[in-house]
């Protein structure tokens, strides 16, 4: 009985969770331990044993691995051992593979001991549900390749998730890896006349992971039975970074040849323990040099290749490319490793292409380094099938990238699969589930580049979209009931590429006649606002911003002891090694309780050992989000960078008004709000904001002519003259103020009509503003601009909305107003948005359903709310923010979170009114 439980918990997805968590628990224990035993046992029979095991390893591999690989590799393998001989069971493979056989029993023997000495029950209900789970599966090579792929993909992603975070490890669906192969297929056949099996194809999978790509073109027959022992012998290949998948991988691929050929054991040779992009470093004349591959311009079907397993031309590149742009914290040792040369090509070529300013950072990202690398790494005649991250479709900074796809290849064939979660509310219903699970929140996309350099015409892209509301299974399902692009010969979409290189949602022309907002490039003709600014970037939320100013100054206070220990410890350092080169990011103690190492602010300072001074005078309230205030400490050490914030909002100058809309790389739609105070970075999407004012420093004794002397500071108005002129010019009338245009600004923003002609402009870049038709128009927009923005300004002293309190006590007391998390009526599909459970006392009722028509930053304004009013931890630093803290210590209130609920459902209600009347965009 004991050993049918496993089995019948393997099917739920909680049974795989456990084990997840518990392996990384026993794969860390045994790693501290491995490394514990091999301090100083050089000339130990410990020693002796690693070292001809590294030895072993490193013939295998064509190059040492260094000692910490081999460590993990080892704990990785102390665990898979029993699930690598179930899966592969039956197969003389293990014989031969390095990590089997005699190779590993002197290792067994050394380190065997660490592992039996944990606890083993659920490891032994484990590998008892994989047997279970694995049986019969020799005989279907489908769903051994997908059980691989899920075993291995929640191995790394809980046991090393750093790993998974610099490597951007995700494993691909089955459905899509066939999809890929079949066709690539296709086009061998349509437009070289070629099969997988020709002589002199040559392919590549440069991210191989467990090998299922290489894998599964051996299993699904798209070789003939005749071709196969030449193409595996000759002409596979395949890369892969982390150890122990490079070993799965070769006995991956090694056991679906043995099965399919049906012959006895041969070892694949064609797979490299190695990073691909390191190979293009090492060999830039070969891989990274276009200009030296025009020994490539001939005939494909007369193309010679050399017999073996390195060689220069490599027709075909499969693959799912890593997805990872950088690690996400600096707390974390996860950070990417850097390709100069590959970068030089990116730079050289897509950047230098991009009319877009900003997102450089993204066109970095490692799937976008893979398609430059292949590109040039197939030279001008071969095909590129990924599956990746698909931002590149559309993002604007990915301008310059779409321009030299479509200079770069004949054919490109983009099948979009979306599954964008970094999206809400209905478009993220849309979206549909992501093919990779919780592995990716990116939209992810199939893609096949084609180079045939007799094709009669370049730069084609076809593109077609998987459909909205389909969730995982159903994408998979149409992916494999299609077979290969093939099927969908009917449905493609010819794109034709704009003057912005666009492919999908093309911007309106005329947009670029319009006076632009801002123009920090200077290219602009007329541009109306002098200064703009990123809101505050701070790198450390958890630790600068909270809803208590007391907690606030503790947490800062003892993150700023702890950085100032550093410091001092770091001085003794370079005292001691004073000719000794230091990274101060490596340098510093990662302890995510203590202080938060992100951004980059504090680097310079902490290298010339400058401490920092804690002061609470560095304290301000900051609108973070929208209808959503929090104490903020400024220091600059401690915040990334505040751009040109202080010359918006300088402390102690007079109050200002700020126009913010969201940024590039905006996840939703064009959102604006009005701020007056200084702002978050994601008080709007990215949001960039636009001043009524800005603040020059001034001797106290100065008077600017265009301005107020304000506390040591000269106001200024951020609106420039031609930009006025060129509106009253437009209207004949001399009477219109810089303030009237600000207003006219923000109410136009709002402007159903200039949203929706204008989407795909505002999604792309920064806002521009035409001059409506009539005077009567512009103040109409300018009136309607001045109500929204003193509403949404003041939205802590509108009128409360009268709803229906339910509660269960006639008399609430202060103690009753205490907030955790609200929530809505009902559940699910039967959610009732008419009722908010404020908590277990307070219950709302009546709610007007057209509150949630207003959204702003990708939320309802009542979403916004009840998600920042509650009391939230930071997991990582074990912060808590508890809003009810600014409600009584701030506001002196604590019924102040209700209060802002009730109050924002008025400003959601007044704002959607004003919109409704507005006039009709007439330009």
């Amino acid at each position: 009985m004991e050993t049918t439980k496993p089995a019948a918990k393997l099917v739920t997805a909680r049974f795989w969770q456990e084990w997840a968590s518990n392996i990384a628990k026993i794969v860390q224990s045994d790693i501290r331990q491995i490394a514990e035993r091999l301090k100083n046992a050089d000339k130990t029979d410990i020693g002796a044993v690693f070292a001809e095991f590294s030895e072993i390893l490193g013939k295998d591999t064509d190059s040492l691995p260094d000692e910490d690989d081999i460590v993990e590799l080892l704990a990785q393998y102390l665990v898979s051992k029993p699930v690598l001989d179930i899966l592969f069971s039956g197969s003389s493979i293990a014989e031969h593979n390095p990590l089997s056989g005699k190779t590993i029993r002197k290792i067994f023997n050394t380190f065997g001991d660490i592992h039996s000495s944990l606890p083993k029950e659920s490891l032994e209900q484990f590998y008892q549900a994989v047997a279970a789970r694995a049986k019969g599966l020799e005989q279907k090579p489908e769903a051994r390749q997908k059980f691989i792929a899920e075993l291995y993909d929640r191995f790394f992603s809980r046991a090393f998730p750093k790993i998974t975070d610099r490597l951007g490890i995700v494993y691909t669906p089955v459905e899509v890896v066939d999809f890929i192969l079949h066709s690539v297929d296709d086009i061998l056949q349509t437009e070289f006349n070629r099969s997988w099996g020709s002589q002199g194809v040559q392919i590549l999978d440069p991210f191989t992971g467990t090998g299922i790509f290489i894998a599964r073109l051996i299993e699904c027959g798209l070789i003939k039975p005749q071709d196969l022992e030449q193409v595996y012998k000759n002409e596979l290949h395949a890369n892969e970074v982390v150890l122990l998948a490079y070993f799965i991988a070769k006995i991956n691929i090694e056991t679906a040849y043995q099965v399919k050929n049906g012959t006895p054991y041969r070892a694949f040779s064609g797979v490299h323990f190695c990073d691909t992009f390191v190979i293009g470093e090492k060999d830039k004349s070969r891989l990274m040099n276009p200009a030296n591959r025009q020994d490539r311009q001939q005939d494909p079907k007369q193309l010679n290749y050399e017999n073996g397993r390195d060689v220069t031309d490599i027709r075909i590149i499969i693959g799912n490319p890593p997805y990872s742009t950088g690690q996400e914290s600096a707390n974390d040792d996860a950070a990417n490793q850097k390709y100069p040369e590959v970068d030089r090509r990116i730079a050289e070529t897509y950047l230098a292409s991009t009319l877009t300013k900003g997102g450089k950072r993204s066109s970095y990202d490692s799937y976008i380094r893979a398609i430059r690398w292949a590109s040039d790494y197939i030279g001008n005649c071969g095909i590129i099938g990924f599956v990746t991250n698909a931002g590149f479709i559309q993002s604007a900074s990915a301008d310059g990238m779409r321009k030299c796809l479509a200079e770069e290849f004949s054919n490109i064939y983009i099948f979009h699969l979306r599954g964008n979660a970094r999206t809400s509310g209905t478009l993220r219903q849309k979206e549909g589930g992501n093919i990779f699970g919780v592995g990716s929140r990116a939209p992810v996309a199939i893609s096949l580049l084609v180079k045939n350099p007799f094709a009669k015409q370049k730069g084609q892209i076809f593109f077609d979209d998987i459909g909205d509301y389909l969730d995982i299974t159903r994408k998979l399902g149409k992916i494999k009931k299609l077979k290969s692009i093939a099927g969908l010969k009917d449905k493609w979409k010819k794109i034709v590429p704009d003057s912005y290189h666009d492919w999908l949602n093309q911007r309106d022309g005329c947009f670029r006649n319009f006076p632009a907002m801002g123009d920090k490039k200077n290219e602009q003709r007329l541009t109306i606002f002098k200064l703009y600014s990123s809101g505050v970037v701070s790198g450390r939320d958890a630790w600068v911003y909270n809803a208590s100013k007391t907690k606030l100054l503790q947490n800062v206070q003892r993150m700023t002891e702890f950085y100032n220990q550093e410091i001092d410890r770091y001085s003794r350092y370079r005292k001691r090694f004073p000719n000794k080169a230091v990274n101060v990011r490596d340098f510093v103690k990662k302890d995510v309780k203590k202080f938060s190492w992100g951004g980059g602010n504090w680097q310079a300072s902490f290298k010339k050992q400058i401490k920092e001074t804690f002061s609470e005078d560095l304290t301000e309230i900051s609108n973070v989000r929208p209808f959503t205030k929090s104490w903020h400490y400024s220091a600059t050490r401690f915040n990334h960078s505040s751009y040109s914030m202080r010359e918006i909002f300088p402390a102690g100058a007079s109050e200002n008004l700020a126009i913010c809309v969201s940024g590039n790389g905006k996840r939703g739609g064009f959102s604006v709000i009005m701020s007056n105070r200084i702002t978050d970075f994601q008080f709007e999407d990215n949001g960039q904001c636009f001043p009524l004012y800005f603040y020059e420093k001034s001797d106290a004794r100065e008077r600017g002519k265009d301005g107020a002397k304000q506390s040591g500071f000269k106001r200024c108005n951020a609106i420039t003259d031609e930009a006025l002129k060129y509106y009253q010019t437009a209207y004949s009338d001399n009477h219109i103020s810089k303030e009237d245009l600000f207003y006219y600004i923000y109410g136009v923003l709002h402007s159903p009509d200039f949203r929706a002609r204008f989407s795909d402009n505002l999604v792309k870049e920064l806002p521009r503003i035409p001059a409506v038709k009539t005077l009567e128009d512009f103040k109409a927009f300018a009136s309607a601009g001045r109500t929204l923005g003193h509403l949404h300004v003041n939205y802590e002293s509108v009128e409360k909305y009268p709803v229906k309190l339910a509660t269960k006590k006639k008399k609430l007391e202060p103690a009753d107003f205490y907030v955790t998390r609200m929530r809505y009526g009902g559940r699910g599909k039967n959610k009732d948005r008419s009722v908010i459970h404020y908590n277990d006392k307070i219950t709302i009722t009546g709610i007007p359903l057209a509150t949630y028509d207003y959204i702003v930053n990708n939320k309802t304004a009542i979403d916004w709310v009840m998600e920042r009013q509650s009391i939230r931890l930071d997991k990582t630093s074990g912060i808590v923010n508890d809003a009810n803290d600014f409600a009584r210590e701030t506001m002196h209130n604590p019924a102040y979170p209700l209060e802002l609920l009730l109050r924002t459902i008025t400003v959601s209600l007044e704002t959607m009114k004003i919109i409704r009347n507005l006039p009709e965009l007439e330009i």
